[in-house]
């Protein structure tokens, strides 16, 4: 068996799918009806929708498998994320790289494998659109195309996720793909008893950044903080953009103390940046922290707002900052 080399740009292609915030989500209707519909026109007894993550494929849709996921190093979606198009193995059991793989020789005894794989805005190809049989066959080129136009219908769907939850410029969550997470997330927590807390950041000094240097000296900042935090804090924590250079991050099963140091990490990441960079100005943030109250906050949006009337306190307390400093 031969696993699948990793793609060039695979920390970039890994940060781009966990930021659609697509992985271990329910299923959902838009994406089925695709894996139904190649099932039926390719008369295969196994379609999917497949994300390729760190190290496991994740189906987004499946029909004809009881299996959620499987482990990377024995998917065949691996290697079809690493072309431009339709990855094809017309006989597992005659292919070195795959006779010996678990999926050919237990279940769900794949023999026939034909994978497009689907790219984002930016390039990443985060998955595939897959059939499988368990019997050995070939595509024609007229298959080969339908595949390929079935595989940009899944593109679609994922832009349509995309644009909808998700900010453009930091690759983070917007405010509408934060409140749904975060929302959930807190639901979770009163059930559970556990701990949460708000952050709302706001940069310091950011309008007078982009007048004297420009918005695209902007745009960098905010994409410089965001990917701190992306860095800072864990991937249980949802992270989001609301606007402008507001951030929020819900942080849950931690304590105040685990807010504290991440804060301080997140401080000294920036004072390493600026250090280095030595552009003319320093990115700098005021917050303020909210922890959950279930008797107290009914929603995410109040506690959105008292995070951010915290935060403005923080900021008036920093008022006396030299300019861009």
């Amino acid at each position: 068996m031969r696993a699948a080399e990793k793609p060039v740009d695979e920390s970039k292609r890994l940060e781009t799918l966990r930021a659609l915030k697509i992985l271990d989500t329910s299923p959902e209707e838009r994406f089925d009806r695709l894996t139904r519909l190649a099932k039926r026109l390719f008369g295969v007894p196994i379609s999917l929708i497949s994300l390729v993550d760190d190290d496991r494929q994740w189906f987004k849709s499946k029909i004809g498998l009881d299996a959620t996921e499987t482990p990377r190093d024995i998917s065949f979606c691996g290697h079809a994320i690493l072309g431009d198009e339709a990855f094809l193995v017309p006989d597992a059991a005659l292919d070195e790289r795959f006779s010996d793989n678990p999926l050919v020789t237990g279940d769900p005894k794949i023999r026939f494998y034909a994978g497009c794989p689907l790219s984002v805005s930016n390039g990443s190809k985060i998955g595939t659109l897959c059939l499988i049989d368990r019997q050995p066959r070939v595509l024609s080129d007229d298959d080969r195309e339908l595949l390929a136009d079935l595989a940009a219908m899944a593109e679609q769907e994922i832009a349509a996720v995309q644009l909808a939850t998700m900010d453009e410029l930091t690759l983070l969550s917007n405010r509408r793909g934060f409140v749904a997470l975060a929302q959930h997330t807190i639901k979770v927590c009163k059930r559970q008893g556990k701990h949460a807390s708000l952050l709302f950041f706001d940069l310091n000094k950011f309008k007078q950044i982009n007048d004297q240097f420009g918005h695209a000296e902007g745009d960098r900042a905010l994409s410089v903080f965001s990917t701190a935090l992306r860095n800072v804090f864990r991937e249980s924590d949802v992270v989001g953009r609301l606007g402008g250079d507001e951030f929020v991050v819900l942080m849950t099963d931690s304590e105040d103390e685990g807010s504290a140091n991440a804060l301080k990490r997140l401080t000294d990441s920036l004072d390493a940046v600026n250090a280095r960079d030595q552009r003319g100005y320093s990115i700098r943030y005021s917050v303020g922290v909210a922890p959950f109250d279930p008797d107290r906050h009914a929603s995410i949006e109040e506690l959105i707002e008292e995070a951010d009337g915290l935060m403005y306190a923080d900021k008036k307390k920093k008022k006396t900052q030299p300019p861009l400093s």
